[in-house]
């Protein structure tokens, strides 16, 4: 089961307030904060953060400020103390935090907002052959559609494979989506392709797409939990599955 959790940019600043602002994170954390010059990416952090320890308390019943994230050697947070064996991955853009949490399967997710069609053009260009072709069969307003899906997909499987912007996108490729799923073709994955990964593409609101991405498979449902009320956060959970 993976938990995936929606916060809003309206509700940032109530959501920061009742899990206790910067005194919930370490010492490490607040000096992060203290070196980012820009206060839209010291909001954004500071609510990716908080949403992430309420999302693994909630999954394991540590405390929120109980949690530590290590970084790996390509930068990827990992949760601590690892005796729960949850992982977590965390994305943020404008208007939208989001944070998924799983029993132990590494993922990743991704959220942007809306690609005008110079963006989209732009982007392509860091696609695979394959991808450019099918985009380049679509009529202008679904190719600015389906550009910013494969740029969300690639994302997420990325940071789900704990190497975030390390590889060329065009290293790898997403079909289309079939009744099997939707599939990646890796040449360094075995056989050429990801079979291990399971995908999923989601519109939380009118204006995002969102991706995921969960190692091993459909190893379950997918729970959303959207945080547009904070207010909520001490009473039981109302999740709907996808």
């Amino acid at each position: 089961m993976t938990d995936l959790w929606l916060l809003p940019e309206p509700a940032t600043d109530a959501f920061v307030e009742r899990m206790g602002g910067d005194r919930t994170l370490d010492e490490e954390e607040r000096a992060r904060l203290a070196r980012m010059p820009a206060p839209r990416r010291r909001r954004q952090f500071r609510a990716g953060r908080l949403l992430a320890r309420h999302a693994l308390s909630v999954r394991t019943g540590h405390p929120p400020d109980g949690w530590r994230f290590p970084v790996n050697e390509h930068g990827r947070p990992e949760p601590r103390p690892g005796r729960y064996g949850v992982r977590f991955n965390v994305s943020h853009t404008d208007a939208l935090v989001v944070c998924a949490v799983t029993d132990g399967a590494a993922c990743g997710v991704d959220v942007e907002g809306p690609m005008s069609p110079d963006s989209a053009a732009h982007v392509a260009r860091f696609f695979s052959p394959a991808e450019r072709a099918e985009l380049a069969a679509l009529p202008p307003a679904e190719r600015a559609v389906r550009t910013r899906e494969l740029w969300v997909l690639k994302e997420a499987y990325l940071k789900g494979l704990g190497i975030g912007g390390r590889r060329s996108f065009d290293g790898f490729a997403f079909s289309p989506r079939t009744a099997a799923g939707i599939t990646v073709h890796d040449p360094q994955q075995p056989h050429g392709s990801g079979p291990g990964w399971w995908f999923e593409l989601l519109r939380p609101t009118a204006g995002h797409t969102l991706a995921l991405a969960v190692e091993g498979g459909r190893a379950g449902a997918v729970r959303l939990v959207d945080l547009t009320d904070p207010t909520s956060l001490n009473e039981p959970i109302v999740v709907s599955g996808v």
